[in-house]
């Protein structure tokens, strides 16, 4: 426990008050902010990077987000009206809930805890609308969805919207609310400890421009995110290799505020041991920055097959659609020699391609026979991987047919890993291959938070002033976890925290 010294006390210039303070500005800690507001609290928020670099993860992302939507009525009025030609060539269905509780259950093997999937499920359709309501401006999105021989799209459900200007346009629409709002940003503010009263926290002692201050407060919500960034935790935490892993977001995630909030007895949650790792081009820096935002990004492997270093595939490449499988793809490759592999196209494969793969920095081989281009592959075992192209186009099912417009089955035959859609032979030049690793995305492990986002200590008991949103909750994403939650858990839970924590400020009051 940790008590404000006397001297910072003492010295006005150092003291800041208010009813709530929030740690973080990601997604999570702005809604958070918005919705204290909104419930009449004074609220400020402490951003640990520079403006410049202000917005946690969510500045990184694609800005994907998973909600329940009950058809093309609520699409057309989250994105402020569909275009004939969009709702001529678009299949987009729905997504229920029994859907939503589906897909999280199936990913995370069915541990994700039934309490967390309900705060997620049943709130994602209806914050959404209110992330709308704030100046979140919203697109269909494609880029995930079953494209069709004809040019129409079919939507696989969950994932159908983006935020437009992706995770820059989410953080810039949410800073401009939390501003309007009321809420103060105080920058360049790493938060140090909890102050812990009696039992009650009631603010934070934080590190501005090289300075301790205090913060008093409240309610204070925790919402900077999770440990990725951190290099010895992921080794501690997630195991042997993890410190290789390059970090997809931000470098300000390093795990802060569970550090303070598990200094103070909170309860550690979830699967601390899990994260959501992607493929990731190997020319990558070791910790991305916001002027390459998600271009490294390596997701199209289920155009083409993906061999390690001894020429061997190990995963099935179309096990699943691309947003139910990406998440977890890191890990596998962590765990190849070398960690690294080469997805592999032909003429076909390559031709679908999203566009981040031709940047510049790319990791890209390209030759006119198979043989040249697994000759260009440093470190690869190449008699066997030409094997393995030789074996895999040879147990294509060619009696089924192919259909990018969905699941369709098109698998291989009496291979010890099988491809389970979409199998195509690696057979017409050119061929292309691409260098990738793993990217960590965010962490899984948490805290233990109730239906109010109130942190619970180890005897399950709440930590009377404590709350937490996005990241730093734990117990709902384990190994895996469907494309597009990220952002809406952090929306969702950073909702609940900021209300609740107003709610309690102003029932203290009266």
């Amino acid at each position: 426990m940790t008590t404000a010294p006397a001297t910072g006390e003492s010295e006005q210039d150092n003291v800041e008050q208010t009813d709530v303070l929030v740690v973080g500005a990601g997604m999570a800690g702005l809604c958070a902010a918005i919705a204290a507001c909104h419930a009449g609290a004074s609220v400020i928020v402490l951003e640990k990077a520079p403006k410049a670099e202000r917005g946690g993860n969510t500045r990184f992302s694609n800005g994907a987000i998973r909600a329940v939507y009950h058809g093309v009525e609520d699409i057309d009025a989250l994105v402020g009206g569909l275009s004939a030609s969009e709702r001529e060539r678009s299949e987009f269905g729905s997504y229920s809930r029994e859907q939503y509780y589906d897909d999280l259950a199936r990913v995370t093997q069915y541990r994700s805890h039934p309490d967390m999937a309900d705060m997620l499920v049943e709130n994602s359709r209806e914050t959404l609308f209110w992330l709308q309501q704030q100046g979140m401006r919203f697109l269909p999105l494609y880029e995930w969805q079953f494209k069709l021989p004809d040019g129409r799209i079919r939507f696989s459900g969950g994932s159908a919207l983006e935020v437009y200007g992706a995770g820059e346009g989410a953080s810039e629409a949410l800073f401009r609310a939390a501003e309007r709002s009321g809420a103060r940003v105080l920058y360049q503010t790493k938060a140090l400890s909890l102050i812990d009263e009696a039992g009650r926290i009631t603010g934070v002692i934080a590190r501005k421009d090289g300075a301790d201050i205090v913060i008093r407060a409240q309610r204070v919500v925790l919402a900077c995110g999770g440990f990725e960034a951190n290099v010895e935790w992921r080794t501690r935490y997630i195991g042997p290799s993890w410190d290789l892993a390059k970090v997809r977001g931000s470098r300000f995630n390093t795990g802060d505020g569970l550090r303070i909030a598990l200094d103070r007895g909170a309860m550690p949650f979830g699967n601390w041991s899990g994260c959501h790792s992607a493929s990731w081009d190997l020319n990558a820096p070791d910790v991305n920055e916001l002027e390459f935002g998600a271009v490294f990004k390596r997701d199209d492997y289920l155009e083409g097959i993906v061999v390690n270093a001894d020429g061997e595939r190990f995963f099935d490449e179309g096990a699943d659609i691309r947003a139910l499988t990406y998440a977890k793809l890191g890990r596998a490759i962590l765990a190849q020699p070398g960690q690294v592999a080469w997805q592999i196209f032909d003429k076909h494969g390559a031709a679908r391609l999203h566009g981040e793969y031709r940047v510049k920095q790319s990791a890209r081989y390209r030759a006119d026979t198979i043989g040249a281009l697994v000759a260009q592959l440093e470190g690869m075992k190449r008699e066997a991987c030409l094997a393995t192209v030789k074996s895999f186009n040879a147990a294509v099912r060619t009696d089924i047919p192919y259909d990018p417009g969905k699941k369709d089955g098109r698998c291989t035959q009496a291979l010890a890993i099988p491809k389970s859609n979409w199998a195509l032979a690696i057979a017409e030049p050119p061929f292309e291959a691409y260098a990738v690793t793993c990217g960590i995305t965010f962490t899984f492990g948490g805290l233990r938070v109730d239906a109010d986002c109130c942190v619970l200590d180890e005897g399950g008991q709440r930590i009377k002033g404590l709350l937490a949103a996005g990241e730093m909750v734990g117990g709902l994403f384990y190994f895996n976890y469907p494309g597009g939650s990220g952002l809406m858990s952090a929306a969702v839970f950073g909702r609940i925290a900021g209300r609740s924590a107003a709610e309690a400020v102003l029932a203290d009051a009266s």
